[in-house]
C-alpha cells in the first residue's frame, strides 16, 4: 500500500477509536511497529489530535476534538459550503463562531488561485442578507449543547416586564429576522415556551431531572404546546404587499396561522390564536400599516387602538 494512502486510512481508523497502540495498528495494516511509529509522528505533525501515554498499558488516545478524513469537493460544492458559512457573518454571535471563521480560512487557503479569484468576484455579486442586530447572545453554545444532550439549565431571563430565573430544558435554537430564539420546556409553566436568546443573562446546569423531549425539535415544537382554553378567531385582510410581508416575517407556523392568497395577489389570514398572543399580533399588524386590516377578533382591534393611542400621545 502506498504511504499516502496508508496515512489516510490510518487517520480514518483512529478517528473511530478512543484508544489504541502501535502494535494493534501494525497488525491491522500489515506493517512493522517501527513503520507505524513513523506514521504516527507524521500524522501528529499534520494536526491529527491524539496523544501518547507511557507505561505498561501505554499507547495512544484520541482527544475529544477529532478531525474528519479528507473529503473531495467539486468546485461548485466548495463554493456552496464557503458561501453558506460566509452568509453567517451578519450575525453578531454564533454557537460555533470560531469554527466558522476557521472553515472559511481553510477553504479559501487550500483552493486553487482561479477558484479564489472566482470567490473574490462572487462576494460582490451574491449575499444572503440578514438584519444586523446589536443584541449580544453569548450563551448560544450552552443552550445548544443542553438541547443536544437533553439537559436542564437554570437561566436568568430578562423580559420586558422583569427579570426571572427559570429552570428550562432547551429544545434547540434557531435564527429569525436577525434574532436568535430558544424554544424550551419551562418547568415553572409546565409547558413549552419560546425565549429570545439576547434576553438570557446567565445559564448554568440545573439539578432537575430532564423530561423526555426526544421527539420534539425546532421543526415541530409548536405542535406540542398545550392549547389555551381562551382561543380567538383571527381574520385579517391583506394587500398584495401585506401577503408578501406576512410570508417573509411569519415564516414559522406560529400559532398555526394560515395565509390564503387570491389570484390578484391579495389575501387574508385566518385561524385561531391564543389570547396571550394579542400584544404580539397587535404590534405586528400595526407595523404593516395599510397593508393589513384586522377584522377579528374585536379584542385584537382594541389592543391595537390602545397601542396607537399611546403612540399618538408620544408625539403630541
Amino acid at each position: 500500500m502506498a504511504k499516502s494512502k496508508r496515512l489516510i486510512e490510518i487517520m480514518m481508523a483512529i478517528n473511530k477509536k478512543k484508544s489504541f497502540n502501535a502494535k494493534e495498528l501494525a497488525s491491522e495494516f500489515g506493517v512493522s511497529t517501527r513503520t507505524i511509529m513513523r506514521d504516527m509522528q507524521e500524522l501528529s505533525a499534520l494536526g491529527v489530535p491524539f496523544y501518547s501515554e507511557v507505561g505498561q498499558h501505554g499507547g495512544y488516545k484520541m482527544l475529544n476534538e477529532r478531525i474528519l478524513p479528507p473529503v473531495a469537493f467539486t468546485e461548485g460544492e466548495a463554493l456552496a459550503v464557503f458561501f453558506a458559512s460566509h452568509a453567517l457573518r451578519h450575525y453578531a454571535d454564533l454557537p460555533f463562531e470560531a469554527e466558522t471563521d476557521s472553515v472559511l480560512r481553510k477553504f479559501y487557503s487550500y483552493m486553487s488561485e482561479d477558484i479564489r479569484d472566482r470567490i473574490d468576484r462572487m462576494r460582490k455579486r451574491f449575499d444572503l442578507v440578514t438584519p444586523m442586530r446589536q443584541a449580544s447572545t453569548p450563551y448560544l453554545s450552552l443552550l445548544l449543547d443542553a438541547a443536544i444532550d437533553q439537559k436542564v439549565v437554570r437561566m436568568e431571563y430578562e423580559s420586558k416586564q422583569n427579570k426571572k430565573s427559570r429552570d428550562v430544558q432547551p429544545i434547540g435554537i434557531y435564527a429569525s429576522n436577525g434574532f436568535w430564539y430558544c424554544p424550551a420546556y419551562c418547568f415553572h409553566r409546565r409547558d413549552i415556551r419560546l425565549f429570545r436568546c439576547d434576553r438570557v443573562r446567565s445559564v448554568e446546569l440545573s439539578e432537575l431531572k430532564a423530561v423526555d423531549l426526544t421527539q420534539v425539535h425546532t421543526g415541530n415544537w409548536e405542535s406540542y404546546i398545550e392549547e389555551e382554553s381562551q382561543a380567538m378567531e383571527l381574520y385579517v385582510e391583506l394587500t398584495a404587499t401585506g401577503v408578501q410581508r406576512c410570508e417573509s416575517e411569519l415564516w414559522r407556523p406560529a400559532h398555526k396561522i394560515q395565509i390564503h392568497v387570491r389570484e390578484d395577489g391579495t389575501g387574508w389570514l385566518s385561524n385561531q390564536i391564543p389570547a396571550s398572543s394579542l400584544p404580539f399580533f397587535g404590534q405586528f399588524f400595526i407595523g404593516l400599516g395599510t397593508d393589513a386590516k384586522v377584522k377579528a377578533p374585536d379584542e385584537l382591534v382594541h389592543v391595537m387602538r390602545e397601542m396607537l393611542d399611546k403612540l399618538m400621545a408620544q408625539y403630541r
